[in-house]
C-alpha cells in the first residue's frame, strides 16, 4: 500500500511536459469476448512503457469506473508520445482493436492530449500518497511560495482559509 505523506504537498516539473488521458468504455457489458481482450491489452502496453524509460514516459494512474477504465499519464514530450502510439505493444493493440471491434459499438476507446508549458499548471495533494504529477514529478510541501493555487501559478495572494499545521508542528 501507498504511503499517505500528511500535510499539503504540490508537485514541480523542470519544463513542458504532456498531460493524456486514455481510456476505454464497456458499450455492451455482455460483449466479454470484445471487451476483455482491449482490457487485456493495457499490461503489455503499460510494462513496455515503464521498462523503456528512453521512450518518454513518465508515469500513469489508473482509474475505474462502472463501465470505464481510464489512464492518466505524464510524458516528456507529444513528439516521444505520437512515436510511441505509432509503433511497439500500442500499434500491435490498435491494429486487432480496429479488427476485432472497427466501428460495431461494443467498446468504446478515447484519448485526450494536453501539452503543458512549463509553468503552467500547479497541483495540490493533501493526505495523499505520490500521486499524479506528484509521482512522477518533485514532490515538496505547499508551503511559501507553493501555498495557494495563484502562488504555484507564479502570482501573489494569502490563503483563503489558514492552512492547516503539520500535527507534530503543532505540539
Amino acid at each position: 500500500m501507498a504511503k499517505v505523506m500528511p500535510g499539503r504537498y504540490t508537485a514541480r516539473v523542470e519544463g513542458d511536459f504532456v498531460v493524456f488521458i486514455i481510456g476505454m468504455r464497456v458499450n455492451k457489458l455482455w460483449a466479454v469476448h470484445k471487451w476483455l481482450p482491449v482490457f487485456m491489452a493495457m499490461g503489455p502496453m503499460i510494462r513496455e512503457l515503464y521498462m523503456n524509460r528512453k521512450l518518454g514516459f513518465r508515469g500513469t494512474e489508473f482509474m475505474f469506473g462502472w463501465r470505464t477504465v481510464n489512464l492518466l499519464q505524464y510524458w516528456d514530450s507529444y513528439e516521444q508520445l505520437e512515436t510511441y502510439a505509432r509503433g511497439g505493444q500500442h500499434l500491435i493493440a490498435w491494429r486487432k482493436f480496429n479488427k476485432s471491434i472497427g466501428t460495431d459499438g461494443t467498446v468504446g476507446i478515447y484519448h485526450e492530449t494536453y501539452k503543458i508549458k512549463s509553468g503552467d499548471y500547479e497541483c495540490i495533494y493533501g493526505n495523499m500518497p505520490k500521486f499524479g504529477l506528484g509521482k512522477v514529478a518533485e514532490h515538496l510541501p505547499a508551503v511559501g511560495h507553493y501555498e495557494t493555487s495563484r502562488r504555484r501559478m507564479g502570482g501573489t495572494n494569502e490563503p483563503a482559509v489558514p492552512t492547516p499545521q503539520h500535527r507534530d508542528a503543532q505540539k
